[in-house]
């Protein structure tokens, strides 16, 4: 009789998130844009009705999110003025990221609902996630994980920088 042998791929990260995910109270956008600690929240950019935050958990170096004020759930529920502002800094966002970081492409795109993949199912976002040419390496493909070379810090200072300075 054979052993099967078992590897085990370390992500003590994820266990923040396993436990901030059980006793969060109240929507996470709300309750983050609320504070005033921009760093700490990782929200790179505010814009008169919605805001740009880093993904703490990311699929890539770069990947943000670019969040309404409004606490909607689908898209028709913003107001013609809010979705002008997010579509705006949604492209602002791509542009910024692009300059940034250098990107060879982005996935974009939403999740609207639980069965959608939504983790946030009451608070429309968009996520922006910067891909390289060759960035889906072994690690995704044997591991099961992505491999974040540049720590959250570091680039909410970058891109931080990036928003003020370019238009």
């Amino acid at each position: 009789m054979s052993k099967k042998m078992h590897n085990i791929l370390w992500a003590p990260w994820r266990m923040e998130y396993i436990e901030n995910a059980q006793k969060q109270g109240g929507c996470i956008f709300c309750v983050t844009v609320g504070e005033k600690d921009d760093r700490k929240n990782l929200i790179v950019h505010r814009s008169q009705k919605a805001f740009v935050i880093l993904n703490r958990y990311p699929y890539n170096n770069g990947h943000i999110m670019v969040v309404p004020y409004a606490h909607i759930a689908e898209l028709s529920g913003l107001s013609e003025g809010e979705r002008s502002d997010l579509m705006h800094l949604l492209a602002r966002s791509q542009k910024i990221l692009k300059n940034a970081l250098h990107p060879h492409g982005f996935n974009i795109g939403m999740n609207l609902g639980r069965i959608a993949g939504a983790g946030v199912e009451d608070h429309l976002h968009f996520h922006l996630v910067p891909r390289w040419n060759g960035d889906t390496n072994f690690m995704p493909v044997t591991g099961c994980a992505k491999v974040v070379s540049e720590s959250l810090d570091r680039t909410w200072e970058h891109l931080r920088d990036a928003f003020h300075s370019q238009p």
